[in-house]
C-alpha cells in the first residue's frame, strides 16, 4: 500500500508530497521548502518514519516547485526525475527566482530523464508517468492505479487549471492534456495538486469550469 503526506510550503503555497510504501521506500515529489521551520518539518517527518528517498520527482521546475531541491539532493543523494523538456525552466530558476526577490542559486546535481512510456517502481507499486504539458513544456503527473491517485503537479487544481501565461505556458495544450490524459482515469482517482486541496477525476469532469 501506498500512502501519501502533503505539506504547503513557501510564500506560493506550494504542495511538497511524500510517497512512501509499508516498507518505508518513498519518493520525494516537488520539494518547495523554503525557510529554515519548513526544512526542518519535512526532514522531521521523514526521520521519524524512517523513510529511506529513493528519488526526488519533478512534476515540473518552476520556482516554487523547486525551492528545496538543492538541499534535498544534498541530504538525500538521490538523483532528480524530470522530464528532458523541463531543462530550460530549470535552468532560468535563478533568472525567475529575482524577479521574486530572492536569491536562488543554480541547481548542481544528478538529473535523470523520465518520459511517458516508462513505469516508476516504489517497491512492488507501479507509479505511471503521463505528459502533461501546458502550464509548462515538461509537466508530468504520476499515477499510481493500486491506490487511485494521481500528482498532477499545476495541471489540474479543484475547481481550476494551472497558469498558461508564464514562460511558454499553452492554453490549448493544457487543455488537451487534461482531457486526454487526466480525465481518461478512473473517476474516483483522487488529485493531488500542485497547490490547495486534493479533488477527483469525478468531481472535476463534473464541476470544472475550465473543462466544460
Amino acid at each position: 500500500m501506498l500512502h501519501v503526506k502533503s505539506f504547503a510550503f513557501n510564500p506560493f503555497s506550494e504542495n511538497t508530497y511524500i510517497i512512501y510504501n509499508d516498507e518505508k521506500e518513498a519518493f520525494l515529489i516537488d520539494p518547495g521548502n523554503m525557510p529554515e521551520n519548513e526544512t526542518e518539518s519535512l526532514h522531521n517527518f521523514i526521520k521519524l518514519n524512517e523513510l529511506k528517498i529513493k528519488n526526488i520527482l519533478l512534476t515540473h521546475a518552476h520556482i516554487d516547485h523547486i525551492i528545496g531541491l538543492q538541499w534535498a539532493h544534498d541530504t538525500f543523494n538521490v538523483p532528480v526525475l524530470m522530464h528532458s523538456d523541463e531543462m530550460e525552466i530549470l535552468d532560468r530558476a535563478s533568472f525567475t527566482a529575482k524577479n521574486y526577490g530572492f536569491f536562488f542559486p543554480s541547481f548542481s546535481g544528478e538529473i535523470q530523464h523520465i518520459r511517458e512510456s516508462e513505469i516508476l517502481k516504489l517497491g512492488s507499486e507501479p507509479i505511471a508517468i503521463y505528459d502533461v504539458p501546458g502550464h509548462s513544456p515538461g509537466s508530468v503527473a504520476f499515477y499510481n492505479q493500486n491506490n487511485g491517485f494521481v500528482i498532477s503537479g499545476d495541471a489540474l487544481f479543484m475547481m481550476s487549471i494551472g497558469r498558461t501565461d508564464l514562460y511558454k505556458g499553452d492554453y490549448n495544450q493544457l487543455i488537451s492534456s487534461i482531457k486526454n490524459k487526466l480525465l481518461t482515469l478512473p473517476e474516483n482517482t483522487k488529485v493531488f495538486s500542485g497547490h490547495g486541496e486534493p479533488t477527483t477525476v469525478g468531481f472535476e469532469k463534473e464541476h470544472n469550469p475550465f473543462l466544460k
